[in-house]
């Protein structure tokens, strides 16, 4: 016989009743039956039942064992009684009478229970992150996790795509985060960069005669944190591919998402790659506050600023003389109730604001009507105007937020889900796609004025090299996002391969040809030697597999992640240098106040 187990925990059934087993595994629970003891023997794949009385030989040693101890038993399979049996799990027909027991590895007092569903602060999960993970939950998410990234690799490899993979330590390049830099001992007062996404590489592969590339690449960026992104490294789906358009990429990528969600989704409702929209930036932003938007949710946001130009309610009116302004109001089906537009209204001004104006229709004496201070300010006629533009009525309420777009869209974003969610016109059971596409290649910095890239410095300008010559505001760029239930999942964009319109691209934002050159030198100096026209994105596992186990932490699918501040509980990290490692860098750490 095996020296551990002949069946993993999961394999028992009745048709091995008789016959004489070794399991291994961990006491996930032990019960005391008036002087029978029965442990739940648990794996990575299972759970069975063993049980021990007097009349074993190891009563004595089993009765020692505790929760989490790793133990290996044989024993007898015997069948349950009839009323006995737990149908909840495969081997409930059975259990085991222990006649040998070998504890393999005895467990201290826990930080944490693996049994039961109780909760545990963050910290305490992160610092004994070994305990966590037994959990079943836990062991569910590293399993789909490890599970979808097979699917991925399957479904890249069925569209002849090739897996390659790029360097880990490199130059440092401007990629919208911080680089995590790495000094050189050989060259010293130097440093590498890990990087941000392996960007330049995989446009040097297409430049190389590659006609196709993926990988599931690493990626590392100082950033802060939040609940759905990792404040260190992350791993994306990286692809690239050569002499192709923005429809391309989108035909391309998007059956190997839908086909990962399909399969991993649990049932939910995934709508077939070609009919998910393409909404411009601009109108995202409009219709629903954000570039990734909640779909699931059919609320849009609507301009109603004529409606209250020049009208009764002076804060609004007001505010539309100023240039740029604008009134949006975020429909509200079946939220016409004073109680529940107070609601929102305390919502907003939690959030920052000062508050929400509203409007909600009642029936009052047979007939419709308005009713809330805004409804009072600006009249009947401008009211019903309102009501039949956004396609309201009786019990059905509007929110509405003023000013300069930048300053309220988050806010309206955000309460446009809220009340999705509270009136339950939320799919919760349904992963709503979009693409959202001509993004604006620069923005400006609203007290200095300075052009500086919005998105990936890498893009091809719509209109190509013309498009450069006027305004950089107004320049768009082939780059698109895949949004999906409120998060973005892919990035990416057809690039910019002709090094005249990169150098031009670049010196709109203040980059110098010199400095290009210096910078990313390796990839313009390719370019000088007939680079094929290319595009790709890049795909978020860590995302995609949040959303397929139903959470909203980044950090319950990862298996080692960081915590909020970036630190590794578990590791220590980060750590202090020893004196010899700064030495042989030629580093000296300045202590901060």
């Amino acid at each position: 016989m095996h020296a551990y187990r002949s069946h993993t925990c999961a394999d028992l059934t009745k048709a091995n009743v008789g016959e004489t087993v070794r399991l291994a595994g961990w006491v996930h629970r032990i019960r005391d039956h008036g002087g029978v003891l029965f442990v739940d023997l648990r794996d990575h794949f299972g759970i069975t039942q063993v049980l021990c009385d007097p009349d074993s030989p190891v009563f004595a040693e089993v009765e020692k064992v505790r929760s989490e101890w790793c133990i290996r038993i044989d024993g007898t399979v015997k069948a349950r009684d009839e009323s006995l049996v737990n149908p909840k799990i495969p081997t409930g027909e059975v259990e085991v009478f222990v006649r040998d027991m070998e504890v393999l590895g005895a467990a201290d007092e826990l930080p944490l229970m693996v049994f039961g569903d109780q909760e545990y602060p963050e910290e305490t999960r992160l610092r004994y992150r070994y305990l966590d993970l037994r959990r079943e939950a836990m062991q569910r998410n590293m399993t789909l996790r490890s599970d979808v990234v097979a699917s991925i690799r399957k479904r890249m490899w069925d569209q002849n795509f090739r897996e390659y993979q790029t360097p880990v330590i490199t130059a440092s390049s401007p990629e919208g985060a911080r680089d995590f830099l790495v000094p050189s001992r050989l060259h010293p007062g130097k440093f590498y960069a890990l990087p941000q996404a392996p960007q330049q590489f995989k446009q040097l592969i297409m430049v190389s005669g590659f006609d196709k590339y993926f990988q599931i690449a690493p990626c590392f960026r100082d950033e802060d944190p939040r609940a759905d992104r990792s404040p260190t490294d992350f791993y994306q789906l990286d692809m690239e591919m050569s002499f192709v358009e923005q429809q391309d990429v989108f035909d391309t990528v998007a059956p190997v998402i839908a086909g990962v969600f399909e399969e991993f989704g649990g049932g939910k409702t995934v709508d077939a790659p070609q009919d998910w929209p393409q909404i411009p930036y601009a109108e995202a932003l409009l219709k629903y506050g954000t570039d990734k938007p909640d779909l699931r949710n059919p609320i849009e946001m609507q301009d109603v600023s004529e409606h209250f130009r020049g009208s009764g309610f002076a804060i609004f009116a007001k505010l539309l003389e100023q240039e740029g302004t604008q009134i949006r109001a975020i429909p509200a089906p079946t939220g016409g109730s004073r109680k529940f537009c107070d609601r929102m209204n305390a919502f907003a001004q939690k959030e920052g604001l000062p508050g929400m104006g509203y409007i909600f229709w009642r029936e009052a004496d047979g007939a419709m009507e308005a009713a809330g201070p805004l409804a009072k300010n600006i009249g009947p006629e401008r009211t019903e105007a309102i009501r039949q533009q956004l396609g309201l009525g009786v019990g059905d309420a509007a929110f509405f937020l003023g000013g300069k777009p930048h300053a309220f869209e988050r806010v309206a974003a955000k309460a446009r889900d809220v009340i999705g969610e509270e009136k339950g016109l939320t799919d919760k059971n349904r992963f709503a796609f979009a693409w959202i596409v001509d993004f604006p290649m620069y923005e400006a910095d609203e007290e200095s004025g300075k052009i500086d890239f919005s998105h990936n410095p890498f893009s091809m300008p719509q209109g190509g090299e013309a498009a450069l010559d006027g305004d950089p505001l107004d320049v768009l760029g082939y780059q698109y996002d895949l949004a999906c239930n409120g998060y973005e999942l892919v990035s990416g964009a057809i690039r910019n391969h002709r090094p005249e319109i990169m150098f031009k691209a670049f010196g709109l934002a203040g980059y110098g040809e010199d400095e290009v050159r210096k910078r990313f030198g390796g990839m313009v100096n390719a370019f000088r030697f007939g680079a094929p026209p290319h595009g790709g994105c890049a795909a978020g596992i860590d995302r995609i597999v949040m959303l397929l186990a139903d959470t909203a932490n980044i950090r319950e699918v990862i298996m080692f992640p960081m915590n909020q501040r970036a630190e590794d509980l578990m590791m220590n990290a980060p750590s202090d240098p020893t004196s010899d490692q700064l030495m042989e860098l030629g580093l000296r750490v300045i202590p901060q106040d």
